[in-house]
C-alpha cells in the first residue's frame, strides 16, 4: 500500500460485499453559490480525495487542507458491490434507449449518460471489452456519478485510489505531499491476474435473495413514477462472457443515467459529464441490506430518502409529488416494497 491510502482492504468499505461501512471524504473548491465546482482547483494539488493514512514516516497523508477559500468537504458511502455483473452486462443500446425516452418527457425527468474516457491502461484480458487507454465516449456505469465504464476499471481504480496499490492497469503511485513516487514495493504492486480475479469475483456476486415482494407496494412504486428512473429491469447483451448474465432482463432498478437532484444534494464535484448536482440513479438491488441511504448516508429511513428527492430544482419532484398523492396505506406499502428489494 501507499505511499498514501484510505483503507487497508476492500472489505473495510464493502463489508460482506454490501454498502459501507467505509466513508470517503471528498473536497472541491466551489463558486459563491456553494456547490458549483470552480474552474481553478489548483489549491488541491493532490486531488479531491482525502487519504489520511500513509505507509512510513517519510510520507504524510493527503488530508483536508486548512483555510482554503471556497473549500467544500463532503462525504460518500461506499456502494454495495453485489449485482454489479448485471450492470456490466446491460446493453449500451438499452441505456441509450432509456435516455432518449426520458428526453421526450415533460415532467422534468431528463437523465443523461455520463460519457467518460477510459483512464486505465488496456487490459490484456479482452473477454469483456477491448478499451484502450484514452478511449472516449464510453458509457459510465459504476461509481456514484457513473464515472467508470467497466468492472475491471472499477477494481483497478479502487486498488490504486483507496489502497495505494498499483497494477498494470493503474501503474502510477498516487500524488502525495511528500513527493514520494514509490512505496515499499518497487514497481507495480499486483499483477493483472489479481485485478481480473477480483473483477470476476465482483461480476459474479449475486443480488441478495429477495423476499416475497409487496404487490400493493410494487403497484404504488409504478404509480408514483419511481420506475421512470429506477427502471426495474434492463436487458443484457447476448454475448456477455458469463452465460448466466447474458441475454436476460437484469433486475437492477436503475437507468444508469445521471440526474440533476438540485443544490441540496450537490457535492461540488464534476466527474466526466456529471456535474456537482448530478448523481447516477442508485440501483435498488439489495436495499434490505442497507441502514443508511443516499450517497452520503445522511438519512436512515426510506421515507426520508424519498423526501430528499424534493429539492426545488430536482428531477425527482414529479415523482415525489405523485408519492404524496398516494394514500397513507399505499405509501407504507411502497416503502415496504423498496425495503424488500
Amino acid at each position: 500500500m501507499g505511499p498514501v491510502y484510505i483503507r487497508q482492504r476492500c472489505s473495510s468499505c464493502h463489508a460482506d460485499d454490501a454498502r459501507g461501512p467505509g466513508i470517503v471524504l471528498k473536497m472541491s473548491i466551489v463558486d459563491d453559490d456553494g456547490y458549483t465546482m470552480a474552474p481553478d482547483q489548483s489549491l488541491l494539488p493532490f486531488g479531491h480525495t482525502v487519504r489520511p493514512a500513509h505507509t512510513s514516516a517519510a510520507t504524510m497523508g493527503t488530508d483536508r487542507p486548512d483555510a482554503i477559500p471556497g473549500l467544500l468537504v463532503t462525504r460518500r458511502f461506499a456502494p454495495a458491490v453485489f449485482g454489479r455483473g448485471y450492470i456490466d452486462a446491460v446493453l449500451d443500446s438499452e441505456i441509450e434507449r432509456v435516455e432518449m425516452e426520458q428526453a421526450m418527457r415533460t415532467d422534468g425527468v431528463s437523465g443523461h449518460i455520463n460519457r467518460v474516457t477510459f483512464t486505465s491502461e488496456a487490459n490484456p484480458d479482452t473477454r469483456f471489452h477491448q478499451h484502450a487507454h484514452g478511449a472516449s465516449n464510453l458509457i459510465g456505469r459504476f461509481g456514484l456519478k457513473a464515472r467508470i465504464p467497466t468492472v475491471d476499471d472499477f477494481v483497478a481504480d479502487a486498488y490504486q485510489g483507496d489502497m495505494g496499490i498499483t497494477s498494470p492497469m493503474r501503474p502510477s503511485e498516487l500524488v502525495n505531499a511528500a513527493g514520494v513516487t514509490e512505496d515499499a514495493v518497487p514497481g507495480i504492486d499486483i499483477d493483472i491476474d489479481t485485478v481480473n480475479a477480483v473483477a470476476d469475483y465482483v461480476r459474479m456476486l449475486e443480488i441478495p435473495v429477495r423476499r416475497t415482494l409487496n404487490a400493493q407496494g410494487q403497484a404504488a412504486f409504478a404509480q408514483a413514477q419511481c420506475t421512470s428512473c429506477h427502471v426495474p429491469t434492463m436487458h443484457t447483451r447476448a454475448n456477455y462472457p458469463i452465460a448466466l448474465l447474458a441475454d436476460i432482463d437484469a433486475p437492477i432498478y436503475t437507468d444508469l443515467l445521471v440526474h440533476d437532484m438540485g443544490a441540496t444534494l450537490a457535492d461540488g464535484l464534476d466527474e466526466g459529464s456529471s456535474t456537482s448536482r448530478e448523481w447516477r440513479t442508485a440501483p435498488l438491488m439489495g436495499m434490505r441490506t442497507q441502514r443508511n441511504y443516499l450517497h452520503d448516508g445522511r438519512v436512515s429511513t426510506i421515507r426520508a430518502a424519498i423526501e430528499a428527492h424534493g429539492d426545488v430544482e430536482s428531477e425527482g419532484n414529479a415523482s415525489l409529488n405523485a408519492f404524496h398523492t398516494l394514500s397513507a396505506e399505499d405509501q407504507e406499502a411502497l416503502i415496504e416494497f423498496v425495503s424488500q428489494l
